[in-house]
């Protein structure tokens, strides 16, 4: 006799690992024992293919800022795709967008646009490398900056700064080429840039650490970091994917007041559409095809659609930045102190980091800032949903990933989230 299943989200579970590796397009959207099938969204909340709301605190792995089918987004694309939605040739939006990208974050002289935040850092980090004329690059244990070959690295064992591979499928030799030093030490990070200088092409780092945490950096670290590889010819990028327009109109740099020589963007940049981009100083920038010998090139890169909903974005948070930025930080740094309150009332061994509006619960942490957190060893146990309250307000929650805040959404403590 065949099982009855319990959803539709359980069914179609089971027909897509059938048709899709795994049953997803990507492995983060996999949880025990079958991952929601959603049917439509609007600004705080989705609905399921089985008709039940929950209020998202995913949010897109934090490309929403907005929520999901911002209006002017949803405007801006309608106009776009009347058009036609893709022409293989320039468009004055593209340009248009470019100046709003380095008017907005002034360390971006020339920007470069591509389709994802993990084509931007392969393409920086190749345009680094070309630059410099070295090979090797360094990043943090624990830091994500995509699915490409040279940032799918852990630490070695020890005290060891070699990167081996946290994939399979990635030659020894392009691993060997990757540095790992821990986040916030800036002892092991001066030390590995200072050997390895004739060798080190560029330091890639995201400002907060968004795939452990957040956690965030302490004082003087960014500064040293910046210091050390201005001094010893190393190109400093900032992986702003997640800061990106979140936690200040300028992103990170802007808040931490660190101007990098190269930035990576993504997430809030496309407003719920697919896009990224890679841009800073001008002479390293002009090292790209066709004006230098960087090859990098796209199909749907700066795509009429695309770039409609990310100049619709920008423009919009540009217009509301000075209330919206301060808000965010206000009602985040609430619902942090009040997430807190209750674990310790509950006298559970937990804390809650974050800024602006991310935020992490962090189980049985003596110290954030140095934490290993489990997907930074490489734990490959899945992801749960954890999930309460009635079914008009159940919460989703996606661990043990970064959490955003959902737009115009006040937690009521106690009625809507059980984190266990």
């Amino acid at each position: 006799m065949a099982t009855k299943l319990a959803s539709k989200s359980e069914y179609l579970y089971k027909r897509a690992r059938e048709l899709i590796p795994g049953g997803v397009n990507s492995p983060v959207r996999y949880y025990s024992p079958y991952p929601l099938f959603v049917a439509s969204a609007k600004g705080s909340r989705f609905r399921t293919v089985d008709g039940e709301e929950f209020l998202d605190y995913c949010m897109a792995y934090g490309a929403l800022l907005d929520g999901h089918a911002y209006e002017e987004v949803v405007e801006a694309v309608q106009k776009a795709l009347a058009r036609g939605s893709l022409y293989g040739q320039p468009t004055e939006m593209e340009v248009e967008l470019a100046s709003l990208i380095s008017s907005l974050v002034p360390s971006m002289e020339m920007v470069r646009l591509v389709n994802s935040g993990t084509e931007a850092t392969m393409h920086s980090l190749r345009l680094a490398r070309a630059f410099t004329g070295r090979q090797k690059i360094l990043k943090f244990e624990g830091g994500y900056h995509g699915a490409h070959e040279s940032v799918l690295v852990k630490a070695g064992s020890g005290a060891s700064s070699l990167g081996i591979p946290n994939s399979e499928g990635i030659p020894n030799n392009v691993a060997k080429d990757t540095l790992v030093a821990k986040f916030n030490d800036e002892e092991m990070s001066d030390r590995i840039i200072k050997d390895h200088t004739h060798e080190l092409a560029a330091v890639i780092i995201e400002p907060v650490m968004g795939n452990m945490g957040p956690i965030l950096p302490r004082p003087g670290f960014l500064e040293t970091l910046r210091k050390t590889t201005q001094e010893n010819g190393v190109v400093l990028i900032f992986d702003e994917v997640i800061t990106g327009f979140r936690v200040a109109l300028g992103g990170a740099q802007e808040y931490f007041r660190i101007r990098p020589d190269m930035t990576v963007l993504g997430k809030i940049l496309g407003g719920g559409l697919p896009i990224g981009a890679f841009g800073g100083r001008r002479e390293i920038m002009e090292k790209l095809a066709p004006l230098g010998g960087v090859y990098q090139a796209g199909t749907y890169s700066g795509n009429p659609v695309s770039v409609a909903a990310s100049l619709a974005t920008l423009q919009s948070l540009k217009r509301r930045g000075g209330q919206l930025y301060p808000k965010l930080e206000k009602s985040g740094e609430e619902m942090r102190r009040a997430i807190n309150d209750l674990i310790r009332s509950a006298k559970v061994a937990a804390q809650v980091n974050g800024l602006s509006s991310m935020f992490q619960i962090f189980l049985i942490v003596p110290e954030v800032g140095k934490i290993r957190r489990r997907n930074a060893e490489g734990d490959k146990r899945p992801h749960k949903v954890r999930e309460s309250g009635s079914p008009s307000k159940r919460v989703v929650i996606h661990v043990p990933n970064l959490l955003h805040r959902p737009p115009r959404h006040r937690l009521r403590l106690g009625e809507n989230i059980r984190y266990n």
